[in-house]
């Protein structure tokens, strides 16, 4: 079983379509994949047609104690082979749990560890900003996933997620793979042509050489969600998502580090 963190330390560059996206071509493909919300703002899960209130059970009863199995928390999607764990808004409430409640840094890997679901992939949807869910997140991955929007104050996202994954790297003994997958590309604005040019500069082979363009017809990330007939999706980014997905299995990207 591999587990993906989908991170970036900056808000709106497409974490959550690009998680949906990645799960929807994987189970394409015939794997069966695992989506897991840690973002407290539920953006995944209200893509799914779940609604906060009442609030559903799911990653909070993995921090609980005992904690509940990631087995009995999964729920099936309309995609065939495409499951997923909501996400609550009390997941805010982790951070001051942390202080008095030993060993939450490693809650996500123990569960995953034991996790008995079948799942071929876990691809975890993080929040935005760093603290104990994304570091839950980066200490369970097989890979990290940066998906940044091509526009210059991203940089300093991405810049961010250098920093950190080198920090859990060192941390927890091992490799953490990365991919950069640059996203809302628009190739008519200056900046955008500029800043994937200085994204491929800095950080060279681990970021896809191609780029997710900008397509109004994936707003609203609910339509990854829904059945379609085979791969046919509207717009032109699943097409560019499904690319990037053969990219990432088919190359080993190295750990994160700007070239000197």
């Amino acid at each position: 079983m591999q587990v993906w963190a989908i991170a970036n330390q900056k808000g709106g560059v497409g974490k959550t379509t690009t998680t949906l996206a990645l799960g929807r071509s994987l189970a394409l493909q015939g794997q069966r994949v695992l989506l897991v919300d840690l973002d407290p703002h539920g953006s995944l899960t209200r893509a799914f047609g779940v609604s906060a209130d009442p609030p559903p059970a799911g990653v909070l009863e993995l921090f609980s104690t005992p904690p509940l199995p990631m087995a009995d928390l999964a729920r099936p999607s309309p995609l065939e082979g495409l499951d997923f764990v909501c996400a609550q808004t009390a997941l805010a409430t982790l951070e001051r749990r942390s202080a008095n409640q030993p060993g939450l840094g490693l809650a996500l890997s123990q569960a995953l560890s034991r996790h008995t679901g079948g799942h071929d992939y876990v691809l975890l949807d993080c929040p935005p900003t760093l603290g104990l869910l994304m570091v839950n997140a980066l200490a369970a991955a097989d890979r990290l996933i940066v998906p940044t929007q091509t526009e210059p104050l991203a940089m300093h996202g991405l810049a961010g997620m250098c920093r950190t994954s080198e920090m859990v790297e060192r941390s927890r003994g091992r490799p953490l793979p990365v991919a950069v997958l640059p996203t809302m590309f628009d190739r008519r604005t200056r900046a955008g042509r500029d800043t994937l040019r200085q994204m491929q500069e800095d950080y060279r082979d681990r970021v896809w050489s191609e780029a997710v363009p900008i397509d109004t017809q994936l707003c609203n990330a609910d339509l990854l969600a829904q059945q379609s007939a085979g791969s046919a999706h509207p717009g032109r980014a699943l097409g560019a998502y499904a690319r990037a997905l053969d990219w990432i299995l088919a190359g080993q990207p190295q750990r994160l580090e700007q070239a000197a």
